[in-house]
């Protein structure tokens, strides 16, 4: 049977992954040639099957979804089949972008590993996460969902725990399999009542079954679905396991599971929602509006506490994750209140920033990975003065900063934009006190952009700016050509995606005919696609590809200035003034801590921050010969939820023990009394 274009490159992407992990571990006693092979044939696969996804998009909503089954079903009634819709097309291009970019980066990144670690298994392993990742958004019934869905989270499991001899890295590895396996859980509950409403494990037979359930189950398999998808992404209270995981992982493991690996939670979040549960409750897009706006607040305040640049990274993670459910939860009330078209808005600006995160985090736990891989360090505090050493690094890192923080011209601007618009013009649609939620969502979404754009200049600022703080620093240099080129990729990318969103909204046609019947791409477009329009005509239009026109024009003038007036204008070369100083030393420099130690000061109710001041004495209190200072903020939902849970599972845990008598006769009456259980339930 032959396959259209966009079914074969995805057959070519799946096989390639394949391959690659297969022949990463044949080759795994010559590590060269291991690393060369493993991220050689993901750098392909990650090619093709981002050019099937652009091929399926661009062909509009009116292209068959190509289907087909992997292999003949070795079990009845279990087929392994694939099916490319628009959804799955879109999340395949995301995981495929992000494959791309990241494997070329891994091809000099696992140099790192040569001589301490085997880079055999780490190929292995990472060609098997990026296949099951794919799987999972192109996966048609629920067997195949659900195997690639636990293949991913063992892959990944196996990544953060790849360097295992650091006991912090076994307790994060530990910490993401406990929530993996919870997250699975609540998944194939909430699938086992669609499948018992609809008779069928294909994904055909559930669209838009919710119609057809009982309004109890939906909302059971709603909160399950949530719970489940919403470990995965990461969202408050939820997300404990980020924080932990993403730091420790290989850095480009951790640029895969920001970009790509919680986007999954997004994707069944959309598929369940628009696709499988039919029209929804108000309360549906409220409590997901709501949790959006928590997390991207909560997210992004945490964020600005750490000092540990990965770490600091993964919690931008969960304020993204925030921003992206804004929008889908904005959708979903709209089309309660009978508004497809704002619906469809609301949609296109939670994908659009679905994929500009994507992009951006992965660029940035990418620079991440470069300055540890100079530094051996992700202490913020002993780094400093790496533009100089790395110029290429940080001008890719600086992009990567202006875009998460939602500057223009840059793609975060324009999805973030977006959503703002969205939530504008929400407070219209109902004449409720439900419509306060909108104006509210859209002021707290203000705030946590000032607020991200402050966190990114203490990262950038503190990190390659200034002076060297630890000889680490000193002796940075600049990494390879195969890492600078991954890097170079995705920020081509956040400047295309920021300066021609017109263009890109146009490949959502597909989706959002498929997920809420419209296609608005032509209303979002104005001036030729020059200008990105809002729906209303009360609302805004911005034109990033303008602006940065305009800023091009603009720039010769000071030049122009500067020749003027300082033609006969004497240079003179000083030392930087200093405070009357003998001169300037990295311990006058600002430190992370002091730079947010405001932010600490005004949020200390949610921080409840604690100091520990040490001092060590010569001969008098007056004249101290050592100071140290240490300063903590409390992760309130680790401290007061999941502390106190685990101490009453353990509690629980000891008392269950005591049903273990060792006799015989206790387990066959154990037994017994659960055959009778069944029976009477089964009755």
């Amino acid at each position: 049977m032959s396959l259209p274009m966009p079914a074969t490159l995805l057959v070519i992407s799946l096989c390639g992954y394949l391959i690659g992990a297969v022949g990463s571990l044949l080759f795994m006693r010559r590590e060269r040639l291991a690393a060369g092979f493993a991220f050689g044939a993901a750098t392909l696969s990650g090619l093709s099957g981002l050019l099937g996804a652009l091929f399926f998009l661009a062909g509009g909503a009116g292209v068959a979804p190509p289907q087909f089954e992997l292999f003949p079903p070795l079990i009845p009634y279990i087929h392994f089949s694939v099916r490319l819709d628009a959804l799955s097309a879109f999340f395949l291009m995301l995981v495929s972008l992000l494959g791309l970019a990241i494997s070329a980066y891994s091809l000099g990144y696992a140099k790192g590993f040569f001589g301490r670690k085997n880079v055999g298994v780490l190929g292995a392993f990472y060609n098997a996460l990026v296949l099951a990742t794919t799987l999972t958004v192109v996966a048609d019934n629920i067997w195949l969902f659900l195997i690639a869905w636990e293949i991913m989270a063992l892959t990944a499991y196996c990544l953060v725990s790849f360097e295992h001899e650091i006991v912090e890295t076994r307790k994060a590895g530990v910490l993401y399999f406990i929530m993996s396996h919870i997250d699975a859980g609540c998944v194939i509950l909430g699938f086992l009542l669609l499948f018992q409403a609809s008779g069928d494990y294909s994904f055909a037979s559930l669209h838009n079954l919710g119609a057809e359930m009982a309004p109890g189950k939906r909302d059971a398999a709603f909160l399950l679905f949530l719970l489940g998808f919403g470990i995965k992404a990461g969202i408050v209270p939820l997300h404990i396991w980020l924080p932990a995981a993403h730091p420790v992982a290989p850095s480009n493991v951790s640029a895969f599971m920001s970009g790509v690996l919680i986007k999954t939670g997004i994707y069944g979040l959309t598929r369940v929602c628009f696709d499988f549960l039919g029209a929804p409750p108000l309360w549906w897009g409220v409590t997901l509006l709501t949790v959006g706006t928590i997390s991207a607040v909560l997210g992004v305040l945490y964020a600005l506490m750490e000092h540990d640049l990965k770490r600091l990274l993964a919690y931008h993670s969960i304020e993204n994750i925030g921003i992206i459910l804004m929008g889908l939860g904005a959708a979903l009330m709209f089309l309660n209140t009978g508004h497809p078209v704002l619906a469809t808005f609301a949609l296109i600006a939670g994908m659009y920033h679905t994929i500009n995160h994507a992009t951006f985090k992965g660029l940035l736990f990418l620079g991440a990975g470069a300055v540890l891989h100079a530094t051996h360090t992700r202490n913020m505090e002993e780094m400093g003065g790496l533009i100089k050493r790395m110029p290429q690094t940080a001008f890719y890192f600086l992009i990567g900063a202006v875009a998460i923080s939602a500057l223009p011209p840059l793609n975060g601007f324009v999805s973030e934009w977006l959503t703002y618009q969205a939530l504008l013009q929400g407070f219209g649609t109902t004449e409720s006190m439900m419509r306060l939620i909108f104006p509210l969502s859209g002021a707290l979404l203000a705030l946590t952009g000032a607020l991200a754009a402050a966190c990114f200049v203490k990262a950038f600022g503190i990190t390659f700016l200034a002076q060297p703080r630890s000889a680490h620093a000193e002796h940075a240099h600049e990494v390879g050509p195969a890492m600078r080129l991954g890097m170079g990729l995705l920020a081509v990318v956040c400047v295309v995606l920021g300066l021609f969103p017109t263009q890109f909204v146009r490949l959502l046609d597909p989706l959002t005919q498929q997920l809420t019947g419209q296609q608005i791409s032509v209303q979002l477009s104005a001036a030729n696609g020059l200008v990105l329009a809002s729906l209303s005509e009360k609302g805004g239009t911005v034109s990033t590809l303008g602006i940065t026109l305009m800023a091009v024009c603009l720039l010769p003038v000071p030049f122009g200035l500067w020749l003027v007036f300082s033609r006969k204008t004497k240079v003179r070369r000083g030392p930087t003034w200093d405070c009357g100083q003998r001169g300037l030393t990295p311990r006058m420099e600002y430190t992370a801590t002091g730079f947010s130690k405001p932010i600490r000061m005004i949020f200390k109710a949610l921080f409840q921050p604690r100091r520990d001041v040490q001092r060590e004495y010569d001969f008098s209190p007056y004249f101290a010969t050592n100071i140290r200072f240490e300063s903590h903020v409390e992760e309130v939902f680790e401290q007061r939820i999941y502390r106190p849970l685990r101490i009453l599972i353990l509690r629980v845990s000891r008392r269950i023990r005591t049903i273990q008598h060792g006799s015989i006769h206790f387990y066959l009456l154990y037994i017994f009394i659960t055959l009778l259980l069944l029976l009477m339930f089964a009755l």
